[in-house]
């Protein structure tokens, strides 16, 4: 009795249809995709802080062409200066100082050549605060922006110095041979695109950075080995951290276009 009720159940089944020709059409099944889940976890990012990559703190050709271009033409300049003759290396950075009576006399061509050299090497500190903060302002804001902010620090922290130097010399407080000072470099730039860069920062890196780096520059004021080049870093700094406004709104819609 048991194996006819069996067979006539089995009988009254109506057959499946022929599928495998439409297993290609077939959507993803539950079941399988649970358990590959299960037994494959993804690859989510640990909650807290995020590290970058290695690689991006570097400049790049195609990521941040400006800095990365700026930089090939230090080395190539400061190869320059190191293998070359010194009589002429030395005529070469007295024609591109910014001092007052070359600022008087041509403003324009020194502003660019003083910033096309590094003062102490390719070795000086600021080279490698160049590179990272360069970089990681134009990876945030872009190539042209960055510019902005580096020529604009360059510029105003130079006139700022080189024009209380003028006054200090009219007023007698400084000898006419002030007016001849030697003055080239990047660090005004650096110093400004340091500053510009740490509004973009989150609390825990910026306040954290701009306090050692504002140390070290009030540090180097005391000493009163070079005053009115430290006083150039201190106001360069400051003339970066005005820039946050402007820079927080580039951002924003460097972001959105994105």
């Amino acid at each position: 009795m048991e194996q006819t009720a069996t067979a006539d159940t089995k009988s009254s089944v109506a057959p499946l249809p022929e599928v495998f020709d439409l297993l290609d059409g077939m959507p993803r099944q539950r079941g399988s995709a649970t358990a590959c889940a299960a037994a494959v976890p993804a690859a989510v990012p640990a909650p807290g802080i995020r590290f970058p990559r290695v690689w991006r703190l570097l400049p790049t050709p195609t990521g941040t062409p400006f800095t990365f271009g700026y930089a090939a033409l230090l080395a190539v300049t400061s190869l320059f200066a190191t293998y070359a003759s010194s009589p002429l290396v030395n005529a070469l950075y007295q024609a591109s100082s910014t001092d007052v009576a070359h600022l008087v006399r041509e403003p324009g061509e020194v502003l660019v050549a003083s910033a096309l050299w590094v003062a102490g090497g390719f070795t000086s500190p600021y080279v490698a605060c160049f590179l990272l903060v360069l970089t990681a302002l134009e990876r945030r804001v872009g190539g042209a922006r960055t510019a902005v902010v580096f020529v604009f620090g360059h510029v105003l922290a130079t006139l700022a110095t080189e024009g209380t130097v003028g006054v200090s010399v009219l007023v007698g407080d400084l000898p006419g041979t002030s007016l001849h000072r030697l003055d080239f470099g990047i660090s005004f730039g650096v110093a400004t695109s340091l500053g510009a860069l740490a509004g973009l920062l989150p609390p825990w890196l910026r306040w954290p950075m701009l306090t050692l780096f504002a140390a070290m520059l009030i540090d180097d004021l005391s000493t009163f080995t070079d005053p009115m080049t430290d006083w150039g870093h201190l106001i360069s700094l400051a003339i970066g951290v005005s820039t946050w406004p402007l820079l927080r709104r580039w951002q924003r819609t460097r972001r959105a276009v994105a």
